[in-house]
């Protein structure tokens, strides 16, 4: 599938307006039309309205209680998938105030319990060194001074036991010099001091090793609720189960050839010695 920000916008309102106008076509009413769907009337109304995005299991639904054709099936969920689809600019977050995104952020990280994390070219904030932060966010073109102290604060996360944390970072991730390199060393070190935590699961994949696919983009994984996927450019959220299961299946197909526990300690100490 593929898809301009724009349409990601103009798809939500375009969903609405289409299953509204299919409804009405087969000339039922909300309340009609929720009954055959075993969903409430203000569930039908919201999605409707717009108020709502409709899962693709919501939208396959309504549309055989219509009994729509396969052919406009087709089309509808496809439109559903990227309705269920949000472009985040990093223009935009510059505007708005990069804090305000660490905020959103942390909010997400409250409400998982089991969060994944593939890395496959920086290490991620919550890992981070104070300085290695300072360093990932020169080319920023705001204050991010803030932006700094929200990273920090939300490494409490790692000390919450009630969460199941894994991540896997690539040897390039580990190892790219966003720092000198004696700052990368203690970097590096902080990785070893962070997987002995009881919450984390970190693993880590060295360059040579076999692997399924090429690794093309960092990508968190929120449950079974929501993906994230990011570009040099923004944020991609991914919100249809569809979509979600595949990118947990792709993080499954890495995670069988990464290193982790003492074998990942073992080669993040060799790579901290190299930094010495």
């Amino acid at each position: 599938m593929t898809f301009s920000p724009e349409q990601l916008g103009q798809s939500k309102r375009d969903l609405a307006e289409t299953l509204k106008t299919l409804r009405k076509q087969a000339g039922l009413t909300g309340d009609r039309l929720a009954r055959r769907c075993s969903m409430s009337q203000s569930k039908i109304s919201k999605i409707e309205t717009g108020k709502m995005i409709p899962s693709l299991v919501d939208v396959e639904s309504i549309l055989r209680a219509l009994d729509a054709p396969p052919a406009l099936v087709d089309e509808v969920a496809e439109l559903a998938r990227i309705a269920n689809t949000e472009w985040n600019a990093s223009r935009l977050s510059w505007r708005r105030g990069l804090e305000k995104r660490q905020s959103e952020l942390a909010h997400l990280e409250a409400e998982a319990t089991e969060i994944r994390y593939f890395l496959p070219s920086m290490i991620t904030g919550l890992l981070a060194t104070p300085e290695y932060i300072r360093s990932s966010l020169e080319h920023a073109p705001v204050d991010t001074s803030k932006t700094v102290e929200r990273k920090l604060k939300r490494q409490d996360l790692l000390y919450d036991t009630s969460k199941s944390l894994t991540f896997i970072l690539t040897e390039q991730a580990v190892k790219w010099p966003i720092v000198p390199r004696p700052a990368m060393a203690v970097q590096v070190d902080r990785l070893v001091s962070v997987s002995h935590l009881p919450s984390i699961r970190l693993g880590v994949i060295p360059l040579g090793t076999p692997t399924p696919r090429g690794p093309l983009s960092t990508f968190t994984i929120y449950d079974d609720r929501l993906a994230t996927a990011e570009t040099l450019t923004g944020r991609i959220v991914f919100r249809d189960p569809k979509d979600i299961d595949q990118h947990r299946e792709i993080f499954s197909s890495f995670e069988e050839n990464t290193f982790f526990d003492d074998d990942a300690r073992d080669l993040l100490l060799a790579w901290a010695n190299s930094f010495r």
